[in-house]
């Protein structure tokens, strides 16, 4: 295990996330105090999902032709620009001209958010290594969980500090602020991390961004089911009930939020004792399928004690409490899985790629959540949310789970860790 160079990537990635976590609720709490509409507040978060899916896209191929570590500082840049740049909206404008302002500068946060995120999955690929193929690929998983898993916990962190923050220096001194830090981050990266990583071997073709395995494919349309059916209720439904239905304040809203994902992203990191780390993809597919039966279910069972307005406070704490182990547990194997299903020499495109269709789910969870909260309240995303958790699952089943050898790209058994380099 290069161990200086995994920790000065997670350390750029932690306070990358940091930033991301406190900007979004920065934005969704200020613009809702200005009387913006669940509609409204969708919008203002589209470009940044939008990007987001570009991003994940060609930026796999951009990091497998100039390496990780330009896309990773780049990501870093990218979110310095957009919190500067957001500092400069005024209350005064017209909310067709926020709303143009704030998706445009959230368009470079989205590029940002996954440019940083793409750069650092993938380089734990490339980071591991093992005396064997078993003692591989358990590290594999390991590694893999405790940086997703450290990352929501942050960001959990980071919608705490973003609701802090606006109530006690307010909205502008709080991008400056974080442009501040994320600047320092940036300066520290660029002359402490040396690893030339993920750069292939041969020159990506362009082509290769749609030239994928069935595996890579079927996971890649299972995440977007995933991811979608969290943040139909998760983006603007939940802070908006919590805000205006039980009357919470900002810092409740936040440390809410900021609990939810800090437990979500404690749940990822320890993954590895919740599923078994012996065995090699066949075992995990398996495990995707039975945890996400367990979401369906726990997911069904919100929506309906929020439909009959059973206990509606509890019903949220617990329930959301629980779809969050579940849901954690999923994203976490999930994770592994495209490691485990992708060749390293193609790492970047790969993740690139299975990262995009996390962000179209993201994109269509976003606009989702607005439009059901508006016509449907809490009950109907959490519905929603349900129909999207059952697509994920029947994805999943087309996932190869019997010991045999699974396609990739370089023809290689997934059940093996395939090659890892540092170079």
């Amino acid at each position: 295990m290069d161990v200086r160079n995994y920790a000065l990537v997670t350390a750029a990635y932690w306070g990358f996330t940091l930033s991301d976590g406190a900007l979004r609720m920065l934005v969704l709490l200020y613009f809702h105090q200005l009387g913006y509409t669940p509609v409204s507040l969708a919008f203002l978060f589209l470009l940044y999902e939008f990007c987001g899916i570009l991003t994940n896209l060609f930026g796999g191929w951009v990091g497998s032709r100039i390496g990780l570590r330009i896309t990773l500082f780049a990501g870093l840049a990218f979110q310095v620009i957009a919190l500067v740049m957001l500092s400069f909206v005024q209350p005064t404008w017209t909310p067709a001209i926020s709303v143009a302002y704030v998706m445009a500068s959230q368009a470079l946060s989205g590029i940002a958010k996954d440019l940083t995120k793409m750069s650092s999955k993938s380089a734990v690929k490339l980071l591991v290594t093992g005396s064997s193929d078993a003692d591989r690929q358990s590290a594999l998983f390991k590694w893999v969980a405790i940086l997703t898993g450290s990352k929501n916990a942050l960001k959990g962190l980071g919608f705490l500090l973003g609701g802090v923050l606006l109530g006690w220096i307010g909205f502008v001194a709080s991008l400056w602020a974080m442009a501040g830090v994320l600047t320092i981050i940036l300066v520290v990266s660029v002359f402490m991390l040396n690893a030339d990583m993920g750069r292939s071997k041969s020159k990506a073709k362009f082509s290769q961004l749609f030239s994928k395995s069935r595996e890579i494919n079927v996971l890649s349309i299972s995440r977007f089911f995933l991811f979608s059916s969290r943040d139909v209720w998760f983006v603007v439904g939940l802070p908006v009930f919590l805000a205006s239905q039980l009357s919470w304040g900002f810092a409740g809203v936040g440390a809410f939020l900021a609990a939810w994902v800090i437990g979500y992203g404690m749940v990822q990191a320890m993954a590895p004792r919740l599923v078994s780390t012996s065995g090699g993809a066949t075992t995990k597919a398996r495990a995707a399928q039975w945890w996400g039966f367990a979401l369906v279910v726990v997911s069904a069972a919100m929506a309906l004690a929020i439909q009959t307005d059973f206990h509606p406070t509890a019903s949220v704490l617990i329930g959301l409490a629980v779809f969050g182990i579940v849901f954690a547990v999923n994203s976490s194997v999930h994770s592994y899985l495209i490691l485990a299903y992708t060749d390293s020499d193609q790492v970047a495109l790969n993740v690139g790629f299975y990262y995009m269709a996390n962000a179209c789910g993201r994109l269509a969870g976003t606009l989702l959540s607005g439009v059901m909260y508006l016509y449907a309240g809490l009950g109907g995303c959490l519905w929603t949310s349900t129909a999207l958790v059952v697509a994920a699952v029947v994805t999943t089943l087309w996932l190869p789970t019997k010991d045999e050898s699974v396609s990739t790209e370089s023809g290689k058994n997934n059940d093996l860790p395939l090659e890892v380099s540092t170079a």
